[in-house]
């Protein structure tokens, strides 16, 4: 589909209801059940998200509504999300990971009046916060195990997603539907994403059927998609960028996505489905980086030398689009191909990938550099929720290494006197729902602040870090963390890095081994140990993550340095408040818990 044919000026739901009129037998999503690909094409899609609007009507919902969406990816999401569209609700995402008290707070703060779970253990979550919810009117959950003992629990409260639906064929109101979609325009807010919540509350970002519209035509254009790219759904959907992938451009194109399982069969639904496009965050690429290093440890020596003289020669043009190479780099690559990255492509399951994509956090350019010499065409991006997701990304070509590249179709961008990243455009977001102060602080006179520092090179943009997050030593040194912990999660022995630095003498950290790849290398030793914490405190472990550190400082200037660290004796988790549901670091939080330990390094 050319660009001209995307629509721009229709909503999302407008936008499905043409999908189904004209694209009627395509299919527009596939489901995996049973281990069987169930596909549904867009009038289905249509019928059904139809079905879903009139029986959020029918069990009470207000005109404009919020409708709450607690599960992990597939199917009944997107269609409670176009369902809520075409009768003019808005759909709020919440992360299946979340405990009850983060679950409360957003469901509370959107005033939601549907909230549709995933299952029994998802319902129970938003049971046990009734009494902070005194909007809601119904709770309908997907799974129908267990909905009989949680029916007796809640009584009216509660009614399947099939009954859902089922109360929306009866209504066979579709009148109302004709209405809405006649009368919606693109600045009606049609999703509530609240952000990670990384320094504070998480805050409700209004995305508008314009910011999703102007969101689908540059993602388009920067990725080169067309009708054909078919997509891996598997990143959380209440997260902007899954958005983008799932719902936005999807939509719009006419193109395919398919749901697996679970997010636990992700290597295996990859090898199935070989997706021509993939979206990782950083963590997904460093599992990967490290589950292959993991695999060539396991191999033989010799195919070992050979995969490390592969990434030396093959490395060396790694930055080059496949059309940029010469013909002796081609003959090259060719060569290393056949004989092992072929093989690890599968692996991974991304050998037919022609676009993958890193973002929503920072990600070690040895990471990147790693992907694209074993040819996976990774490319760097940068967005966030209140930008309605990708606003700077690199182009399919050529790319400059540690950058993240230009701004997309239709974004104009500034940087301020201390460098921060200010951005203009139809992708910029509302602004913050029952929040005016903080809305009032990010967007001034039309420009999104992003509170991230970036610099140029080549031409091009590199995120140097948070703004808040940029550290100045005892001795007045300027820090970005980042670099630091990404530098050392190259080592597929470290998962996670937290940088200490702030007014002190010198830097520290507080290091997270990977547990996988650690206990395989204690295994291959013969060191004993029972859990997490008896490994961490193994004095070879201790050695293992020091020699780690040297080889990461050495790529670092001396005064980013990490003279001293921390083993932490258990994996930061999201339920203790350490981490976003998104796996981002809550520095605050850390330092505090792990407050005598870091004294413990500066005496």
């Amino acid at each position: 589909m050319a660009m001209s044919e995307l629509h721009p000026t229709h909503t999302l739901p407008q936008m499905l209801c043409h999908q189904a009129q004209h694209n009627s037998a395509g299919i527009a999503i596939r489901q995996k059940e049973h281990g069987i690909w169930k596909p549904l094409s867009w009038a289905a899609y249509f019928e059904r998200a139809t079905h879903v609007g009139l029986g959020f009507k029918a069990v009470g919902l207000s005109e404009g509504a919020h409708v709450g969406v607690l599960s992990e990816n597939r199917i009944e999401w997107v269609l409670s999300q176009l369902g809520a569209g075409l009768v003019g609700g808005v759909t709020v995402g919440v992360y299946p990971t979340s405990p009850t008290n983060e679950i409360a707070y957003v469901l509370s703060h959107a005033d939601a009046e549907v909230v549709v779970c995933e299952d029994q253990e998802q319902t129970d979550k938003v049971l046990q916060a009734l009494d902070q919810l005194p909007r809601l009117k119904k709770i309908v959950v997907m799974e129908k195990k267990g909905l009989i003992d949680t029916r007796e629990q809640a009584g009216d409260m509660v009614i399947s997603f099939d009954d859902l639906e089922a109360l929306g064929v009866q209504s066979a109101d579709t009148a109302l539907v004709e209405r809405v979609l006649a009368h919606q325009q693109l600045d009606d807010t049609a999703l509530v994403i609240y952000t990670s919540g990384s320094t504070g509350k998480p805050k409700g970002a209004m995305i508008s059927y314009r910011n999703i519209a102007a969101m689908a035509r540059s993602t388009v254009d920067r990725l080169q998609l067309t009708a054909d790219t078919a997509h891996l759904s598997y990143l959380p959907l209440c997260h902007v960028a899954e958005q983008m992938l799932t719902s936005f451009v999807p939509v719009y194109l006419g193109s395919r996505v398919d749901f697996g399982e679970s997010i636990r069969t992700v290597q295996e639904d990859l090898r199935e489905v070989a997706p021509s496009m993939f979206l990782g965050v950083p963590r997904i690429w460093e599992k990967l980086h490290s589950a292959i290093n993991i695999k060539m440890h396991e191999a033989g020596p010799l195919r070992r030398r050979l995969f490390e003289w592969g990434l030396v020669e093959c490395g060396k043009f790694a930055h080059k689009g496949a059309a940029d190479r010469t013909l002796t780099e081609r003959l090259v690559f060719g060569f290393f191909y056949l004989l092992m990255f072929r093989a690890l492509q599968n692996f991974i399951g991304l050998r037919k990938v022609t676009v993958a994509l890193t973002g929503a956090a920072p990600i070690s350019p040895a990471i990147v550099h790693f992907f694209r010499t074993l040819g996976v065409p990774l490319i760097e991006v940068y967005g966030m929720t209140e930008s309605s997701g990708m606003v700077l990304g690199q182009r399919l070509g050529t790319v400059v290494r540690g950058t993240v590249g230009v701004p997309v179709l239709g974004v104009a961008h500034r940087l301020s006197e201390v460098g921060e990243l200010q951005i203009r455009g139809d992708v910029v977001f509302k602004g913050y729902y029952k929040n005016p102060e903080a809305t009032a602080t990010t967007l001034v006179d039309g420009w999104l602040h992003t509170g991230d520092v970036v610099q140029e090179v080549q031409g091009e943009l590199k995120i140097v870090d948070r703004l808040k997050d940029i550290m100045i030593t005892a001795g007045g040194k300027n820090l970005t963390p980042s670099e630091i912990e990404n530098t050392m999660k190259t080592s597929h022995f470290i998962k996670e890095c937290v940088v200490v630095a702030d007014a002190r003498k010198f830097v520290s950290a507080l290091i997270q081994i990977d547990f996988e790849a650690v206990s395989q290398w204690a295994e291959s030793r013969n060191l004993a140990f029972t859990h997490f914490r008896s490994l961490t405190e193994t004095p070879e472990v201790r050695a293992l993550i020091d020699e780690q550190v040297r080889e990461g400082n050495a790529k670092l200037a001396e005064v980013s340095h990490i003279r001293r660290f921390h083993l932490l004796t258990k994996e930061l988790d999201h339920d203790d408040g350490e981490v976003t549901a998104t796996m981002k670091v809550r520095r605050a939080s850390i330092y505090k818990t792990y407050a005598t330990e870091i004294e413990a390094m500066y005496r």
